[in-house]
């Protein structure tokens, strides 16, 4: 019984494993680095500029490191798969979508919330008193609903680097429409930390609730519209 375990974890470390270096096309490294280095240039940035640092302030600061991590594995994804000749064996497994993509996502976000904790641990060291899981937890709504609306398009562009452009721009619309939606519950970069000037708190709560509720629906939309594509083998192969 405990052979039979041990081999189980043994089996499922190693596919893990080969996943993840599939899924990052041993690129990873560098996207961790790269985003390190953002989260400390604009910490130190921060604090140059004497600014008041907050809850706000480091949710700010770690939103953008956790888009660089998912952005990578989830644009480039089904090329890399299509690159390593893996396409073809993956269609021929049953299930395909739910026994394969959707474990994957599954891997990525875990391992960029992990990250997403260390990355929070440190602020809170080095800049401010936080709740680190509380901030991390925050923070994977936009990451997550960003890197699901990346899965999507991916399976309808079906190559990596007109993927990536395609969530720049949309990226930067979204940017700039934040300003003018920045109280309202369609704002995907809204900042749950800092209440707005003049706005009732308990209302706030309330856009923050309805906010996060809009996400989560989004990510649901964007990962099974993505597995549906991935049925259609003859657009892929």
């Amino acid at each position: 019984m405990k052979l039979n375990l041990k081999n189980n974890l043994f089996v499922l470390l190693k596919m893990i494993r080969y996943n993840l270096r599939i899924i990052f096309a041993n690129k990873f490294i560098w996207f961790l680095i790269a985003a390190f280095g953002f989260f400390l240039f604009v910490s130190i940035q921060t604090v140059l500029n004497g600014r008041t640092l907050s809850e706000g302030t480091i949710y700010n600061i770690l939103i953008f490191p956790g888009i660089l991590l998912i952005f990578y594995p989830s644009v480039f994804g089904i090329q890399n798969d299509d690159d390593s000749r893996m396409l073809e064996i993956l269609f021929g497994i049953p299930n395909y979508r739910y026994k394969v993509w959707l474990v994957r996502l599954i891997m990525i976000y875990l391992l960029i919330y992990f990250i997403t904790v260390l990355f929070a641990t440190v602020a809170s060291v080095l800049l401010f008193k936080i709740n680190v899981f509380e901030m991390a937890y925050q923070l994977m709504f936009p990451v997550i609903f960003l890197g699901s609306l990346s899965f999507m398009f991916s399976t309808i562009i079906k190559n990596g680097n007109g993927t990536a452009v395609t969530m720049v721009i949309i990226g930067v619309a979204l940017l700039m429409l934040s300003d003018a939606v920045d109280r309202t519950q369609w704002n995907v970069f809204l900042n749950p930390f800092r209440i707005p000037h003049n706005l009732n708190e308990v209302i706030w709560q309330g856009i923050i609730s309805k906010n996060r509720i809009f996400m989560g629906i989004g990510m649901v939309v964007f990962v099974l519209y993505g597995l549906f594509n991935l049925q259609k083998r003859e657009k892929f192969v």
